[in-house]
């Protein structure tokens, strides 16, 4: 017999082994981000600011294992195994500049977040046990960017456990809708799409897209989006409802509206999740970031965020005809009962986010 063939005489004459992690580099974990449009490069940029906070890091192949563990189609074990394994690589490697974004123009480049010269510094310093060796002295926190984060995050409490904080930055669907629609086409069409898909009747779908695979084939691109925003946002909800008191003490929600307007309550409060403080660097990146703001719509023109939708605001508009500005382009494409529930996750956002702004 070919030892070609021992994995599979060994899978019969015994169950596979369990898959373990046990020594570990990461003591401290902050996952960040919120469905697409929802502004989280902002929140992420900022608490790379925050002491001992670094720079936030965008794993694909994280949201993968979520994904698939999503689907059903990986072992618990394996997706907690795996989520430590890589998270501590994702540490070690950031601790001596390897595979830190050097790229100009990201939005996760050194250079577009705060504490450039530390990853240029890195690049100097001596790595491998050397950089082991810092971990253990500085205890850092690691940051991951994750879309879609409340529901591909179980697994990561799983794994992490009480070295877990978890921060979903959520936004009115009406500031989002835009940003989808453009993306919406490209699921499981395009290359450069890098999502978990699966096969429906022929059709490649999007991995949220599991149990109302029918609703999604028949909507139009426009109805797609806002039926993907309402049930990813119900899912989340369900996700928030099952954390243990101890989970959900270790999470926190930053509604984009306020934040942006007002953000020195929810920085106090970033403050004592991470258990860190902010530094000099965090008004520095307030303030690159034009906030706080007058107006919710007073982003920063950078390039990305126009080619994803981005539109400054009107001259004199208010908050409301803002809001209705993108309410307009959503309907113009949508459904009448597309847009009943856009309507419907709107007003349920301003009732329990914007109460004073608009």
């Amino acid at each position: 017999m070919s030892w070609l063939a021992e994995p599979q005489v060994r899978a019969i004459a015994a169950p596979p082994p369990r898959l373990v992690r046990e020594h570990r580099f990461v003591e401290r974990a902050v996952f960040a981000g919120g469905l697409p449009g929802c502004g989280k490069s902002l929140i992420t940029a900022l608490l790379g600011s925050f002491k001992g906070v670094e720079i936030q890091i965008y794993k694909e192949e994280m949201e993968h294992i979520c994904s698939l563990r999503y689907l059903g189609r990986m072992e618990e074990d394996a997706a907690t195994a795996v989520i430590r394994l890589m998270t501590d690589m994702d540490l070690y490697n950031v601790m001596q500049s390897r595979e830190t974004n050097f790229r100009f123009s990201d939005c996760s480049s050194i250079f577009r977040n705060p504490g450039t010269l530390r990853y240029l510094r890195r690049l100097f310093q001596p790595g491998d046990a050397a950089a082991a060796d810092r971990i253990r002295s500085q205890r850092p926190i690691l940051q991951i960017l994750m879309h879609n984060l409340l529901v591909l995050i179980p697994p990561v409490f799983r794994a992490l456990g009480d070295s877990l904080r978890v921060i979903e930055v959520v936004r009115h669907p009406l500031y989002m809708v835009k940003q989808w629609h453009l993306y919406m086409d490209r699921y499981g069409a395009d290359p450069r799409d890098f999502s978990i898909c699966f096969d429906y009747r022929g059709r490649s779908l999007p991995f949220f897209a599991l149990g109302w695979e029918e609703v999604y084939l028949a909507a139009n691109p426009m109805d797609r989006v806002i039926h993907s925003m309402d049930r990813l946002t119900r899912r989340g909800e369900e996700v928030i409802q099952a954390l243990s008191d101890s989970e959900r003490a270790r999470f926190l929600r930053i509604p984009f509206e306020p934040f942006v307007l007002d953000p020195w309550p929810t920085i106090g409060r970033i403050e004592r999740l991470l258990g860190t403080e902010r530094t000099p660097l965090t008004l520095r990146e307030l303030k690159r970031q034009n906030v706080p703001r007058k107006r919710i719509a007073d982003g920063i023109p950078l390039p990305i965020y126009r080619l994803n939708g981005w539109q400054p605001a009107g001259r004199g508009a208010t908050e409301r005809a803002e809001l209705d500005r993108r309410r307009e382009f959503a309907r113009q494409q949508a459904t009448p009962e597309g847009m009943r529930v856009l309507d419907r996750i709107s007003a349920e956002y301003e009732a329990r986010y914007m109460e004073g702004i608009l």
